[in-house]
């Protein structure tokens, strides 16, 4: 069924013909590697540096385009802390929010005009979720599960084994072991 001729936003620019076409053009012509496991459903793999993956979800729907990553599950402990970290981030935000599932994970979601369906339009968005993944979760973290940093820690302090992917936290840990300042730093 052919999507209604929408009435004009101001800009002069019309929703694709095709918002399913269109996004999977996009996306090719931004050279990232997707996949497309349903009709106008695409899940692109956003690398980052501190959060290694954000996996994401670009659904063309038939009046918007719906986005979705993950971001890390519910806290463990310090929600108020945590909740408010994320809520006074999501009002400076673009393209998405903060948003919780049931069960309290917590994601990136947001719904845009299909008019964002271009190439700059999905590099944009792309970037704010990547930026926005990544330049919060080290801070997330530590606000929503500082204890398990600290037991994850100590494990590996104890067994010998690399302390590398814990260096952002290493305010939350003593660092007094024998060895462990060491092989913080490798």
């Amino acid at each position: 069924m052919p999507l209604a001729s929408p009435e004009p936003d101001g800009t002069g620019a019309q929703p694709a013909s095709d918002p399913v076409a269109a996004l999977e053009s996009a996306l090719k012509s931004l050279d990232v590697s997707f996949d497309a496991p349903r009709p106008g459903a695409f899940l692109v793999r956003l690398s980052g540096q501190h959060k290694l993956a954000t996996m994401t979800w670009l659904i063309a729907g038939a009046h918007s385009l719906h986005v979705e990553a993950f971001f890390c599950r519910q806290p463990d402990e310090n929600h108020a802390a945590f909740y408010r970290f994320l809520l006074e981030r999501s009002g400076r935000m673009y393209g998405v929010h903060f948003a919780l599932d049931p069960v309290g994970d917590v994601y990136l979601a947001g719904r845009l005009p299909l008019e964002a369906i271009t190439p700059d339009g999905i590099d944009r968005l792309l970037g704010c979720v990547l930026s926005y993944s990544d330049e919060n979760f080290d801070q997330a973290l530590m606000l929503g599960f500082a204890s398990a940093i600290r037991k994850e820690y100590a494990w590996r302090v104890k067994r010998g084994e690399s302390l590398a992917n814990l260096r952002a936290f290493a305010r939350l840990t003593d660092g007094a072991e024998p060895g462990a300042q060491a092989r913080l730093q490798a």
